[in-house]
């Protein structure tokens, strides 16, 4: 049984790296060579042409920055309201308990609407062409909370009872009790938002006009498709020296991508942990 569930998951895994694995590939092969013979499964030749080209142009580097606002700030926003938030939820004598989270569960199913959204954000908030227009909106998301929440539940009581007689306070229980015990959790959830923050371009399509206000994956969703490979080649006489389309477009999905996925060793054995932990009822 072992056997079987090994090689099905080591299948899986293949399937899940070949897209990846072809992207790298024609990112640093010359596109001459993969029209004469597209099937080959690794490079024979390399050629850096298009990311040379593709890092320096300049909406990278700025939609690199503004992701990194995002991620940096949003980030440690999102947690810090996300702790303070369940860790209330989760003392049932706390007046009005059932109803906070019955609104906060509503939420889950219905929102106001793109309009609304854009309203509020744009006109009522004043955060057009705004960073924090990605970041406020969504500060701290339903389902993300329930886990959290639902993770606190799972702790021992009585090491709370016991700090409390000692004479700490709520606020130290939480900081140097209950967190501590939560980090896989924190965690799982600190990777699910770096994830999101790092990925995230919708909001920018309805929020963000400006180009130098482009998050990365913005960049990477326009350079593919309106095709900017003019720009990228700008300055560049030697036909030879020019960037494909086709390389260039595989070259800066590698750029945007790599380094959210250097995350992941770094979080992965708190990461199963987390998940199954969290995800227990109350």
């Amino acid at each position: 049984m072992a056997i079987i569930c090994y090689t099905t998951v080591g299948l899986f895994s293949v399937l899940c790296f070949l897209p990846f694995w072809y992207v790298i590939v024609y990112s640093v092969e010359p596109y001459a060579l993969y029209l004469r013979q597209p099937e080959i499964p690794w490079p024979t030749q390399f050629s850096w042409t298009s990311y040379h080209l593709v890092l320096k142009y300049g909406l990278i580097w700025s939609g690199y920055a503004n992701t990194a606002f995002l991620v940096f700030v949003g980030t440690p926003l999102t947690m810090t309201l996300m702790v303070v938030t369940a860790y209330p939820l989760t003392k049932k004598d706390l007046k009005g308990r059932n109803f906070i989270l019955t609104l906060w569960v509503i939420t889950m199913y219905f929102s106001g609407g793109m309009i609304p959204n854009y309203i509020l954000v744009c006109r009522t908030l004043g955060l057009k062409n705004n960073l924090w227009s990605l970041i406020l909106p969504g500060l701290c998301g339903c389902y993300n909370l329930i886990l959290m929440k639902n993770y606190m539940n799972g702790l021992p009581g009585s090491i709370e009872e016991a700090a409390l007689i000692d004479g700490a306070n709520d606020v130290q229980v939480l900081v140097r009790i209950v967190l501590p015990l939560c980090m896989p959790i924190l965690a799982t959830l600190g990777l699910f938002t770096i994830v999101g923050y790092w990925n995230s371009y919708f909001n920018s399509i309805l929020y963000i006009y400006k180009p130098n206000k482009y998050p990365l994956q913005r960049v990477l969703r326009e350079f593919i498709a309106t095709d900017m490979i003019d720009e990228v080649n700008q300055g560049v006489t030697d036909v030879s020296q020019q960037a494909n389309t086709f390389t260039a477009k595989m070259a800066i999905i590698m750029i945007a991508t790599l380094p959210i996925m250097c995350v992941y060793p770094f979080l992965q054995k708190y990461f199963m942990t987390g998940l199954v932990l969290g995800g227990v009822k109350e």
